[in-house]
């Protein structure tokens, strides 16, 4: 058990282990371009391993929940930091990608495992205020990894090569693991029983909430804008553009920037009206895709790009604060399995439609990537229309937050 005299230590370290998804994923996106050079393989082949990373993620946070609330947190999250770290040495020292596609599958999993025992640790631990205010810093600290990790991967990449982002990732593991194992300890106090037919069936129940279904998908479509920009937009810079992996780098934590800022935004306006806010966001959005494609034709480089593409992120970053609030509010006697069932089905759900946008739009220039755009956010008004006349509906409370 966690020894009370390490709580404090224990708790940075999970505050540190949150962020790991988005290390896993963006770290090395400035050097996609370069993996798909040095193994001679295509764009398409290396953007594999984002999906499939985050097909596992997501598919792993649909029962992972269950099991460490059954069977306790640590030695769990002990076992998937060690695994973690030797996928991450086999990744750098293969030159095989279908050996990369299972390691991706194995990060995907592992991380799963350690990000929901580190999310349940604070409800373990803490009650109260205390508690309410570490869960306000969840998504800011999470923020950090798509901010930090692909500006730290281009000068990686340009001074090591694409190798060195999963050593440091392991590296990074290795020093979190000798802690946990000095410092953290076993918080879960009262095993739930794993019961998976009554888990199946919150899950259909949830699923057959046709608003609720319809706000993951607003997730989707919202959170899929930034999983397209980091699929394609290195390959646009490195080889459209002729910038190095650096800049691809500056550019990835510019929008990843905009994307924290959208959920402050979203944050500050918590109170306004629902429907009111989310409309005059994908207007926003929508104006903002349309002005992008018709400046092409006057001017495009590197920093009309980001300008347009920081403005769009922006709203993405809005858009998903404000949906996921929305889904966890519809089952609050069940919010950590909704909880699950949201974050999982997000990344299965995007992992798929933005490998599809991909292959039909490809990672060429500032004008296909101006399409994708277009594709999620025209998505997006469509499901929201669904949603603002659902709860219109006689009977139906209107939301405000």
């Amino acid at each position: 058990m966690l020894k009370e005299k390490n709580q404090r230590i224990s708790t940075i370290l999970a505050f540190a282990l949150l962020p790991l998804s988005g290390f896993a994923t963006d770290i090395y996106i400035p050097s996609l371009p370069s993996m798909g050079a040095d193994m001679h393989i295509s764009s398409i082949q290396v953007q594999l391993t984002l999906t499939l990373f985050l097909i596992s993620y997501g598919t792993s946070q649909l029962f992972l929940g269950s099991i460490l609330d059954a069977y306790g947190r640590y030695r769990f999250s002990i076992g998937a930091l060690l695994v973690f770290i030797v996928a991450s040495i086999v990744i750098a020292i293969t030159h095989n990608i279908y050996i990369i596609y299972a390691m991706r599958i194995i990060h995907g999993i592992s991380v799963a495992i350690i990000v929901i025992a580190k999310r349940a640790y604070f409800v373990d631990v803490y009650k109260g205020d205390r508690l309410k205010h570490y869960l306000s810093m969840f998504t800011i600290i999470w923020s950090a990894g798509p901010i930090v990790a692909p500006f730290v991967g281009g000068y990686f990449q340009s001074t090591l090569g694409w190798q060195s982002n999963f050593y440091f990732l392991a590296a990074m593991a290795v020093i979190i693991t000798i802690l946990e194992i000095i410092y953290s300890g076993e918080t879960l106090k009262d095993p739930h029983v794993f019961n998976l037919k009554k888990i199946a069936g919150l899950y259909v129940e949830m699923m057959q909430t046709a608003t609720f279904s319809l706000g993951i998908v607003m997730l989707c479509f919202a959170y899929s804008m930034v999983i397209m920009y980091n699929m394609t937009g290195p390959f646009i810079i490195e080889h459209h553009f002729k910038f190095t992996p650096v800049v691809a780098g500056y550019s990835s934590l510019i929008l990843g920037l905009a994307w924290m800022i959208g959920g402050f935004i979203g944050r500050a306006l918590i109170s306004r009206p629902f429907y009111g806010k989310l409309l005059v966001n994908i207007i926003l959005q929508l104006v903002t895709v349309i002005l992008m494609i018709i400046s092409i034709n006057f001017i495009t480089n590197i920093y009309t790009m980001i300008c347009f593409a920081f403005i769009i992120h922006v709203g993405a970053g809005f858009t998903y604060n404000n949906y996921f609030t929305y889904c966890l509010s519809k089952f609050p006697k069940n919010a950590g399995m909704s909880g699950g069932l949201t974050g999982g089905m997000v990344y299965v759900m995007l992992s798929v439609l933005t490998y599809v946008v991909v292959s039909i739009i490809p990672a060429k220039d500032e004008l296909n990537l101006s399409y994708s755009y277009l594709v999620f956010i025209l998505l997006s008004v469509v499901v929201m229309y669904i949603l603002f006349r659902m709860n219109k509906r006689p009977g139906k409370m209107p939301i405000t937050s």
